[in-house]
């Protein structure tokens, strides 16, 4: 009986891991700003950079757990955005274009501390195949939030930004 019990508790907790993992994995996150304006142009929806210190900045952890991990946001951010991931690693490295890219998006933003999220369009130039970028509004972790709550205010204030009721 013991036995069983311990089984049935273990297949639980490997479920729940995996519903966990599958929840997270849910979203899809660029980390090219090509990819990311080709999916933005092509959906018609803005896109959502999310500057990060990925293995260094708690408070951008915390908002990942606090905010993007929840379905709610899942489900708000395949309807509206395009997820763009501008990492700042200090333990592990990026290859040279993607440094690059980061840091001049961190430039043209005027990304002073992590965790910023910008709202943006990307259009392309026809004649230059450049592309120019039209700022929407920014968001960081959403202070005064009641423990909990930090989804729904986030989503609160990106709705805002795109103008969403």
């Amino acid at each position: 009986m013991k036995k069983l019990a311990y089984t049935l508790l273990i297949a639980v907790a490997l479920l729940a891991t995996t519903q966990t993992y599958a929840q997270q994995n849910k979203l899809v996150w660029y980390t090219s700003l090509t990819e990311a304006s080709t999916v933005s142009l092509k959906t018609g929806k803005p896109i959502f950079a999310f500057f990060t210190g990925s293995d260094w900045c708690g408070w951008c952890m915390k908002l990942q757990a606090a905010v993007f991990s929840k379905d709610v946001f899942v489900a708000w951010a395949e309807k509206h955005v395009v997820l763009l991931e501008l990492d700042f690693p200090r333990r592990k490295q990026l290859s040279p274009e993607l440094t690059k890219q980061n840091n001049d998006l961190q430039q043209a933003f005027k990304v002073s501390g992590f965790p910023t999220v910008w709202i943006f369009n990307a259009a392309k130039d026809p004649k230059t195949n450049n592309l120019s970028i039209v700022a929407l509004g920014s968001l960081g972790y959403p202070a005064g939030a009641a423990a909990g709550e930090e989804a729904e205010k986030f989503l609160a204030n990106a709705n805002a930004i795109l103008g969403n009721k």
